[in-house]
């Protein structure tokens, strides 16, 4: 019998992909990065990237697939995350899927609805257009979108008007429709979460550490090769940001406490988001537990469940 997939979802830096990683290691498994950013080649320090020492311990599949020329979204990443699931499990190995990305969670588990591909003119289109003017005409053709949506994301509120010019339908209605997805797989899925100044001194030191570690000169490079054209690449935490230091916005000082502002305020998006549109079963991690302690506790679990 093939094994079936385990998802570990949570918040940023609440220590994901450190339980999946021991946890891999103490199964015979291999990790589906579930990022809608880690999938960019170049976006490394930003995204807290696995190390490439850390890839070799353990197989990772969905980081660096696709290049800051290239556009990438739910369906590709259902799609690209279906065939590895199964090439994993032919292998009698079992897939651990890990991250933070809710909508690509739900994708791979339930599919992708009806709402249109992407009209690349359309968008460009709609991209030129004030923020105020979409965010009106999305109350007007979709209050219930309107209410719900992150109006400070560009991309989402393009994407809502977009699709409903293309389908002449209120937005929420073609989210609401989910397929039978793309896994068919039974699976275990779950929610790691901490205190809520532990994830603030882990969201801190995370931050302070990728400054360290060189995320300013790391955007200043990926500038080059084209960082501002790619619009959900420039919407990773932290490299917006830098972007506007780097324009003489704000000092590097000022910089680094927006970037855990916006991190911490990200993280609550998150655990909202999963308490609504996941059934997950929630994992409490106290500070200082070395993640194989976690992992050992999901493996127990998942033991018990077997049995």
């Amino acid at each position: 019998m093939r094994p079936p997939p385990i998802l570990i979802a949570g918040q940023t830096a609440i220590g994901k992909s450190d339980v999946a990683l021991a946890l891999a290691e103490q199964i015979g498994g291999e990790i589906i990065s579930v990022d809608s950013m880690q999938v960019y080649r170049g976006l490394d320090i930003g995204t807290a990237k696995p190390s490439r020492a850390e890839r070799e311990r353990v197989p990772h599949h969905l980081i660096d697939v696709v290049g800051l020329e290239e556009t990438f979204d739910a369906a590709r990443f259902a799609d690209l995350a279906g065939k590895a699931e199964a090439e994993i499990r032919a292998r009698e190995k079992v897939p651990i899927l890990c991250g933070g990305t809710g909508l690509y969670f739900k994708a791979f588990l339930e599919g992708l609805g009806e709402a249109p591909a992407a009209d690349p003119g359309l968008r460009a289109a709609l991209e030129q257009v004030p923020m105020e003017d979409l965010l009106r005409e999305l109350e007007e053709r979709d209050p219930l979108t309107f209410q719900r949506i992150d109006r400070k994301n560009p991309r989402r509120v393009v994407r809502a008007v977009e699709v409903i010019r293309l389908t002449g339908r209120p937005f929420s209605e073609q989210r609401s429709v989910w397929g039978s997805g793309e896994s068919g797989s039974p699976c275990t899925a779950f929610g790691l979460r901490r205190s809520a100044s532990d994830l603030r001194t882990r969201i801190d030191v995370r931050v302070d550490a990728m400054f360290r570690n060189g995320l300013v000169e790391e955007t200043r490079t990926l500038l080059k090769r084209g960082l501002e054209t790619n619009r959900t690449a420039m919407q990773a935490l932290g490299y917006r940001q830098v972007v506007e230091h780097l324009r003489g916005q704000r000092s590097l000082e000022e910089t680094i406490e927006l970037v855990k502002i916006r991190t911490r305020q990200f993280a609550k998006r998150q655990m909202t988001w999963f308490r609504r549109q996941l059934d997950l079963r929630w994992i409490d991690v106290p500070a200082g537990e070395p993640p194989a302690e976690t992992a050992r506790r999901l493996e127990a679990l998942l033991k018990s469940k077997q049995t």
